[in-house]
């Protein structure tokens, strides 16, 4: 039997483990990136293994997320990040370059290869025939060393593609549509292929802009094959050198398969608070709107601002509305502000954003209160604006373009129906300037590494204990995500200081848990979280494990876990249990004494475990699904002390 394209390139990089669907496999990296809310813990973390240089063909280090720098940290945290990279052999793209995403897929992406990032929305890469994963920044900085990445060998959905998008229906569109089908849980171990005559009509940004939303699934990676549009495009960025052919043999298996016709989409949005939360946006017609963003990772692609200056040129944004733009690189910056359109953006009334993460990760540009705020990035989480009374929409830059133009809710199919639609053409050479990334990838082993006072290091942890002894510290429902537990926005300037960011686990759901957790640790009592459905969702931020860690949490236990926090969880020594039968999840409750015997046996043999309050003689039962590799991991109290004891 054929392969299909997951196949190909994960078989190919097999360094351990056999093929096969729930397998534990390790492959090789050949790429990695970070990005500085991320990436400073990652090379703490590089530098606490020992590693002399990295050993991946390519590793970029981006500047995308913390550049307010309200205070010293986030200086700290980038002069650290340019000393490092320079001093190990990484390749260090500055403030202003653009998102780390966008940057990589125009000048650094290339099919066939696999590409780890310490962010979720990596999958971008997919879109260029890349095998991109997001995980937590200690196994990016084990990949860097030469170390395998482990993963489950994925199942692969294929989505068949048929038909072409009707003008003002987008990218966007097809993956919220996905959205829609598959839910944004349940897809834990699932990698997405996308298939059938409709993908010769994406080009490379539209494609894309569905890999990286395939991060709002859940599953593991997306792919789009390599063909003559990628090559193209590649051809545009001056690296078609780097070109292969990539498509699934005739006879390839997929486990699932999802028709889509590109013909019949219509423009959606994701409605609050959600990704998966979609529904046509003609059902919304009508309904005010107080501010539009534009950009992000997502949808900030020459493409995409190319068709927003088309709508706005000659008109006027609502008075009552707030529209900014960001370009996702400073590629489509230079770009639109040669070719005017730039110029046809700001005439329209729109503010000009920084070529950063910014208003996706909540550090700036927060909406009103209980105002409407039309974005085009890839995730509305409850209070991930910046503010918690805001309801936030997610829909196409067309759609953007036109809501701003009105005010409310708008389809962009009727509402623009008497505009004229120009197709936009890739041009045949994009402006190539890369003076802003440093370096050549050779270390230089005399460079000094810049740590400012914020500048810490990776907590440690001790092995696991044969007896936790402990409390349930909280109690959490469903679809609890990493912002969640930990706070993005103005907050993540704590990041390289893990005392100071462990404050905020749990601020927005419970003010006090941090306090409290710290109290049980003091007095020798283990903290245990108590979850429901499909906990850790969103963020790679491995601090959503390394900051309970640090507060003496040493067991999560939930209906389940998402791929990446499950992996977290494992490299920083919590135990990562799932209720044996989801109803005992309503048996425990906050303040509840837990207790569990013989830990270290249990997690060595089969993981089965008995949850014990003995104040009401409630028991429940859990079970630790652990590779033998996790298993070392766990009782060595975390990959750090596990690796450490290999070097």
């Amino acid at each position: 039997m054929g392969k299909n394209i997951v196949e190909k390139i994960i078989d190919s990089h097999i360094v351990e483990g056999t093929p096969g669907a729930g397998n534990e496999i390790g492959i090789r990296i050949d790429q990695t990136l970070t990005q500085d809310a991320t990436g400073t813990m990652a090379y703490l973390e590089f530098e606490a293994l020992g590693y002399d240089r990295v050993q991946t063909e390519l590793s970029v280090s981006y500047v995308d997320h913390n550049t307010i720098q309200e205070g010293f940290e986030n200086a700290d945290d980038h002069a650290y990040l340019e000393s490092v990279a320079r001093r190990y052999g990484i390749r260090f793209s500055r403030p202003g370059n653009g998102i780390c995403h966008q940057v990589h897929l125009e000048r650094f992406g290339l099919p066939g290869k696999t590409l780890l990032g310490s962010d979720s929305h990596t999958p971008t890469g997919g879109g260029v025939g890349m095998a991109a994963i997001g995980a937590g920044g200690l196994d990016v900085a084990v990949a860097m060393g030469g170390g395998p990445f482990y993963l489950t060998y994925p199942r692969v959905i294929k989505v068949e593609l048929t038909g072409h998008l009707r003008n003002w229906v987008s990218a966007k569109d097809v993956i919220l549509r996905v959205l829609d089908i598959l839910s944004t849980r349940g897809n834990v171990g699932c990698a997405i292929e996308y298939g059938g005559s409709g993908v010769a009509t994406l080009d490379v940004p539209e494609r894309a802009t569905i890999t990286n939303m395939g991060a709002e699934l859940g599953v593991t990676m997306s792919v789009f094959p390599s063909d003559d549009v990628t090559r193209e495009w590649l051809k545009a960025q001056g690296r078609e050198k780097g070109w292969i052919p990539l498509a699934a043999d005739p006879d390839a298996a997929y486990d699932r398969t999802i028709e889509i016709n590109l013909s019949e989409l219509v423009p959606m949005a994701a409605c609050p608070h959600s990704p998966g939360n979609v529904a046509p946006l003609k059902e919304l017609d009508g309904m005010k709107v107080d501010q539009v963003l534009i950009g992000s990772c997502t949808n900030a692609s020459f493409r995409d601002l190319m068709l927003v200056a088309q709508i706005l040129k000659d008109r006027k944004v609502c008075p009552h509305v707030t529209l900014g733009v960001s370009a996702g690189s400073r590629q489509v910056l230079e770009m639109i502000a040669h070719n005017g359109a730039l110029a046809d953006i700001v005439g329209a009334g729109a503010r000009v954003l920084e070529s950063v993460c910014g208003f996706c990760i909540g550090n700036s540009l927060a909406p009103g209160s209980d105002a409407v705020s039309v974005r085009t990035n890839n995730r509305n989480f409850f209070g991930r604006s910046g503010t918690p009374s805001a309801q936030v929409y997610l829909v196409s830059p067309e759609a953007a373009a036109a809501i701003a133009l009105a005010g409310v809710m708008v389809d962009p199919m009727k509402y623009l129906a008497t505009t004229h639609f120009h197709e936009i053409v890739q041009p045949a050479r994009f402006h190539i300037d890369d003076s802003m990334v440093a370096g050549t990838g050779a270390p230089d082993r005399g460079a000094a590494i810049v740590r400012g006072p914020n500048i810490g290091e990776p907590p440690s942890n001790e092995s696991c204990p044969d007896t936790l002894a402990g409390v349930a510290a909280i109690k959490v429902g469903d679809k609890v995500t990493t912002d969640d537990i930990m706070p993005a926005g103005n907050r993540l300037k704590y990041r390289s200081n893990v005392p100071r960011y462990a404050e905020f686990v749990f601020e927005r759901t419970d003010p006090e848990f941090s306090a409290r957790a710290l109290a049980n640790k003091n007095e020798g009592r283990h903290n245990v979280i108590i979850a429901g459905d499909s906990y850790g969702q969103g963020s790679s931020r491995e601090h959503a494990a390394i900051c309970p860690m640090f507060l003496g949490v040493k067991m999560v236990v939930a209906k389940s876990i998402e791929r990446i926090h499950r992996a977290n969880l494992i490299n920083f020594g919590i135990i990562p249990a799932l209720f044996v039968d989801g109803a005992d999840y309503e048996k425990i409750e906050r303040g509840d004494e837990v207790h569990v015997s013989g830990v270290r046996d249990a997690l060595a043999g089969e993981g089965r475990l008995e949850l014990r309050n003995p104040k009401n003689s409630i028991s429940v039962a859990v079970r630790v699904d652990l590779s033998e590799r996790e298993k070392g991991h766990l009782l060595a109290g975390g990959l750090i002390n596990a690796m450490r004891k290999s070097i």
